[in-house]
C-alpha cells in the first residue's frame, strides 16, 4: 500500500512549542501592578513605559551582587558575533567548530553505518534524534569522558524512504492509505527518542571522536524503567504491562536534564502528551489537565492494527478504556510519563529510574542548589508550557557525601512558586492539609497531589508564568535563573510583575535569592534579569535596550559555568524563525551574559531552522559542547515534496539535515569565553 500524509499538522500548538492550557485566574492590569511595585509618583513621572523599564533598573538590595562590576575587566572576552541568517555556525575571532555526534552516528552493538533507510533495529544502536540537555561526566581528564544527550523528538520525514515526494511538515508523518501507520516507521521513531551515552576522546590532534566502550548506550521510548517515591505501586499506574504498577517502558520527550551531584544523570519529559491519544469524555483530571485528548501528533498507536506483542507496544499510546479494566487496556498509560528519570551512565545494565516525588507536569529539567554536608537537598524544575509554573524539591533527608543516592529523591516535599508583585515570593507546599489541598479539592493523599502536580499547584495559589524552561544557579551567589520563554496567549489583564508584557512574543528571564541564602527558606526576593525582544522591546538589567550586537527572543537554554558566565539560548521556533515580529534576531543563537552588570553579547549563531540548545565545558572549560537541534525544520510542506530543504547541515550539498552536537575550541587552547 502506498504512503499519503495527513494534511497539515495535527495540532497547531504542538508546532508552535505551545500547549493550550488551563486559564488562570485574572490577574490585575499592568498600571495596577507596576503602581504596587514602584509607587504612583514613579507612574505619575514617567507613565507605563517607566513602569515597565523600571522592571529593569538597578537589581534590588537583596539581592547583593558577588564582585564591584567597576572593578577590572568583565567576563565576556570575546567580540560578538552578528547575526546570521546563514546555513552555517557561526563562532567568534579565534574560535573553532567541530562537529561531533550527529544522528545516525553508531555507538553501540555491531555499530551500523548511518544511512537515510536504516531500518528500526539500526536505529536502537545509532545516535537519536534531535539532540538537546546534555553534560559531560570525565574519566580521565577534561580530554576523556562519557558524553550524555537527550534526543527531544524525530521529525519522520526525514527518516523514512516512503516519505520522499510526499507534501509533509516537521511535525507530519507518513499514513498508509488505509490511514494506519508502518509499524517498521513508528519503532524507528520511538528508537530515535531517549538518551545517549557514549565514550568521547580527544585526540593529539585536538579533534573529538566516539570511542567504542561497554558503557556507550542508547535508551529509547522502549527500554524497561522503574517507578520509585510515592506512586511506586499505585492503581493509577497499573498496565498490562505492569500489572503491579511498578515498571514501563521508554522515555519520551526529552528535553533539558540535571546532574546529580552523586554522578548519575537526569532526563526530563517534558511534551510527552502529544504521542498519546484517548477518546470519549471521562478523562481523570491528571490527563485531562495536561491534554491529553482526541488528538495524537505523532499516531503510534496506528500501528497496532497488526498482530503480535510488537505492535502491543505501539497499542499502549491509545488510553481509551476499551476494557472492562485497566490490566486489560492503557488507559493508564499517560501517568507513566511527564517524570524526571535517572539514569546511570557509568553502568549499562542499570534500570533507569522515574522518581515520582519530584511531580508529573512538562518538565524542562532539573537544576541543583550548592549541595552541603548534612543539610536538605534541593532542586528546582519549571513546567515548560504557558501558563505553567515553577516547582521546588527539598529532601526529607539530609545529604551525605558517603551515602547519597537517588533514594534522597523520594522522600521530601514538592513546592510551587508564588511571585508578588513587589519583588517577594513564597515556596507554596504541594502537600494534602495545607493551601487548600485536601480532599474535597481532589488531592486527598500525596500520590494525588504528585501526578496532578499542575492542578495541586493551580489549587494552592501558584503564580502563572510564561513557560518556565531551564534554570540555572550562580555558582558564586546561589541566585536562580530561569528562562521565561515566551506566552502569546497572555492578556492584557492577566499581566503582572514577573509576566510584564501581553502577548508576550519575546521572553524574559527571571532570577531570585532565596531568604538568608538558604535554598531550603519559603521566602525570596526576586527581578527580572533580562527582557529580551527587538530595540523598541527589551531591557537589559541596567534597563538599556538591547542592540545588534545582543539582540535575542525566546531565550530557553541556561547554563552558568565555572566563572560564572550565564551562556544563554534561544529557541525561536521553526515557524516563527525569521519572519516578524522575530526577523531581527535572525537564526537561533547562544549568547553570554556576566551576571552582575547584565553585559550581554552574542557568542553563536546556527543554521537555519535548528534550536540551539544543551551546554557543557570539559572541566579545564577548554572544550564546550553545545547541540544543534532540527535545522532545516523551517523547510515547508510544499518544499519538502518538492526536495527543496531549508538546511543541509552540517555535510552540506544535498545531504539530510542532522542535528548534531558540536565541540567550540580556542585556537589559543584558552578557556571558552574569557
Amino acid at each position: 500500500m502506498s504512503d499519503r500524509p495527513l494534511p497539515g499538522y495535527a495540532d497547531a500548538a504542538f508546532v508552535a512549542s505551545e500547549e493550550p492550557r488551563h486559564s488562570p485566574l485574572g490577574q490585575p492590569d499592568l498600571q495596577r501592578v507596576a503602581s504596587a511595585r514602584y509607587g504612583r509618583r514613579d507612574l505619575l513621572r514617567g507613565g507605563l513605559a517607566l513602569a515597565v523599564a523600571s522592571l529593569f533598573g538597578a537589581p534590588l538590595p537583596r539581592l547583593a551582587l558577588a564582585r564591584d562590576p567597576s572593578a577590572g575587566p568583565g567576563l565576556l572576552g570575546f567580540a560578538p558575533v552578528p547575526v546570521s541568517r546563514a546555513d552555517t555556525a557561526v563562532v567568534p575571532s579565534g574560535y573553532r567548530l567541530q562537529v561531533l555526534l550527529p544522528w545516525g552516528e553508531p555507538i553501540t552493538g555491531d555499530y551500523p553505518a548511518f544511512a537515510p533507510d536504516n531500518n528500526a533495529a539500526q536505529q536502537a544502536l545509532q545516535m537519536g534524534m534531535h539532540h538537546d540537555g546534555m553534560h559531560f561526566f570525565p574519566l580521565q581528564g577534561s580530554g576523556d569522558g562519557l558524553l550524555v544527550l537527550n534526543h527531544e523528538y524525530a521529525e519522520p520525514r526525514l527518516m523514512h524512504a516512503a516519505a520522499a515526494g510526499l507534501p509533509l511538515g516537521a511535525f507530519d508523518v507518513p499514513l498508509r492509505a488505509d490511514g494506519s501507520r508502518d509499524p517498521e516507521q513508528v519503532y524507528k521513531e520511538m528508537n530515535a527518542h531517549g538518551v545517549s551515552v557514549v565514550r568521547i576522546q580527544r585526540g593529539a590532534d585536538g579533534q573529538w571522536g566516539a570511542v567504542r566502550d561497554a558503557r556507550n548506550r542508547r535508551i529509547t521510548a522502549l527500554t524497561p524503567m522503574e517507578f520509585r517515591g510515592p506512586l511506586r505501586g499505585d492503581p493509577r499506574l497499573e498496565t498490562p504491562y505492569s500489572p503491579e504498577g511498578l515498571m514501563t517502558r521508554g522515555t519520551l520527550n526529552n528535553c533539558s536534564h540535571g546532574v546529580t551531584p552523586w554522578g548519575t544523570y537526569l532526563t526530563c519529559e517534558e511534551n510527552w502528551h502529544f504521542y498519546f491519544v484517548r477518546e470519549g469524555d471521562g478523562a481523570p483530571a491528571s490527563q485531562s489537565r495536561y491534554s491529553v485528548g482526541p488528538q495524537s501528533a505523532w499516531r503510534w498507536h496506528l500501528a497496532a492494527a497488526e498482530a503480535g506483542k510488537r505492535d502491543e507496544a505501539c497499542a499502549r499510546f491509545d488510553a481509551t478504556p476499551r476494557a472492562a479494566s485497566a490490566l486489560q487496556d492503557y488507559r493508564n498509560e499517560p501517568h507513566a510519563f511527564g517524570w524526571v528519570v535517572e539514569v546511570d551512565p557509568f553502568d549499562p545494565d542499570s534500570t533507569p529510574v522515574k522518581r515520582t516525588h519530584l511531580g508529573r507536569f512538562s518538565h524542562e529539567g532539573v537544576v541543583f542548589a550548592p549541595v552541603e554536608e548534612g543539610r536538605p537537598l534541593v532542586l528546582y524544575s519549571g513546567d515548560d508550557s504557558a501558563f505553567e509554573y515553577i516547582y521546588k524539591f527539598v529532601s526529607a533527608r539530609p545529604w551525605h557525601r558517603a551515602t547519597a543516592d537517588g533514594s534522597l529523591l523520594d522522600e521530601g516535599t514538592l513546592y510551587a512558586a508564588r511571585f508578588a508583585d513587589d519583588g517577594s515570593g513564597e515556596w507554596l507546599a504541594l502537600v494534602p492539609g495545607q493551601n487548600g489541598l485536601g480532599a474535597q479539592s481532589g488531592f486527598a493523599t500525596l500520590a494525588d497531589v504528585l501526578l496532578n502536580a499542575r492542578g495541586a499547584a493551580d489549587v494552592a495559589g501558584a503564580t502563572p508564568l510564561d513557560r518556565p524552561e531551564w534554570g540555572a544557579v550562580d555558582p558564586g551567589t546561589g541566585a536562580v535563573y530561569f528562562t521565561l520563554t515566551n506566552n502569546k496567549r497572555r492578556r492584557e489583564e492577566q499581566v503582572d510583575a514577573v509576566n510584564p508584557r501581553p502577548a508576550n512574543h519575546f521572553g524574559q528571564i527571571v532570577r531570585w535569592r532565596e531568604a538568608d541564602d538558604d535554598h531550603t527558606a519559603l521566602t525570596f526576593d526576586w527581578e527580572l534579569f533580562l527582557l529580551a525582544g527587538d530595540t523598541d522591546n527589551s531591557r537589559d538589567l541596567q534597563g538599556n535596550a538591547l542592540d545588534e550586537d545582543n539582540l535575542l527572543a525566546m531565550p530557553d537554554g541556561l547554563w552558568f559555568d565555572a566563572d560564572r558566565r550565564l551562556w544563554i539560548q534561544t529557541d525561536i521556533s521553526d515557524r516563527d524563525q525569521n519572519k516578524d515580529p522575530y526577523r531581527p534576531m535572525g537564526n537561533n543563537a547562544m549568547l553570554a551574559a556576566d551576571p552582575d552588570t547584565g553585559e550581554l553579547r552574542r557568542f553563536f549563531t546556527g543554521p537555519v531552522g535548528a534550536e540551539i540548545t544543551g551546554c557543557v565545558t570539559t572541566p579545564d572549560q577548554r572544550a564546550m559542547f553545545i547541540n544543534v537541534q532540527h535545522p532545516g525544520a523551517t523547510t515547508s510542506a510544499a518544499d519538502f515534496a518538492r526536495g527543496q530543504l531549508d538546511s543541509h547541515w552540517p555535510e552540506g550539498g544535498g545531504a539530510v539535515p542532522r542535528s548534531a552536537t558540536l565541540v567550540i575550541t580556542r585556537e589559543d587552547g584558552g578557556k571558552i569565553g574569557s
